[in-house]
């Protein structure tokens, strides 16, 4: 990142946020600083990740989500997000454009990154959102979908795929884009994330 030691967001990367993401110079300033401060280094470890995600979701446990967001995010597979690779990953989640958000929630759902997934793949991510719901309001969610088993069969049965086929992105994209329900089903309720994100805005 260049200058990820100083205490300066560099103009090109500002400039670049600016352009990519709807937040403010003032909103990605802030954060700098506040990134700065828990992560020195400029870069954000996994564990430092899990941690500032646990921050956000202190009644539930997203350590398996996190796991999965970060991977998702780290463009550059160095096991580590700078500054960029962060603001991007929170911009996508919150209030990118529905086909980006598409486009991320399946490399989220593409576990082993070989350019499909499976339906143990869609397993995988459900269980990691049941994690962070919380488990009065598990009680309410409809009979056919208060399980991480259920969830999956459901959202596999909406693609119409046999237990042993692939999906790919196209197959995912336009599907999910056809169907609400999809949508609401893969996704943990981003409202809550952006409300919790809006909550610990330095």
């Amino acid at each position: 990142m260049g200058n990820s030691k100083s205490g300066a967001l560099s103009k090109e990367i500002l400039e670049e946020l600016q352009l990519n993401t709807k937040f403010t110079e003032e909103e990605l300033c802030a954060w700098y600083q506040s990134f700065l401060k828990e992560c020195p280094s400029g870069l954000i470890t996994k564990q430092e990740f899990q941690s500032i995600y646990s921050k956000f979701f202190p009644e539930a446990d997203p350590k398996a989500y996190a796991q999965h967001v970060f991977r998702s995010f780290d463009a550059n597979s160095d096991g580590t997000l700078d500054f960029k690779e962060y603001v991007i990953a929170l911009h996508m989640t919150t209030s990118g454009k529905t086909n980006q958000k598409l486009e991320w929630a399946f490399s989220l759902y593409d576990v082993d990154g070989n350019g499909t997934i499976s339906k143990n793949e869609v397993l995988e991510i459900v269980t990691a959102i049941f994690k962070m719901i919380n488990p009065e309001d598990v009680k309410h969610l409809p009979e056919d979908e208060n399980t991480p088993e259920k969830r999956a069969e459901k959202i596999w049965g909406f693609f119409g795929k046999k237990d042993d086929d692939k999906l790919t992105e196209k197959e995912f994209i336009e599907g999910t884009l056809a169907n609400k329900e999809i949508l609401r089903l893969i996704q943990f309720e981003p409202q809550k994330v952006k409300e919790k994100i809006k909550e610990k805005k330095p």
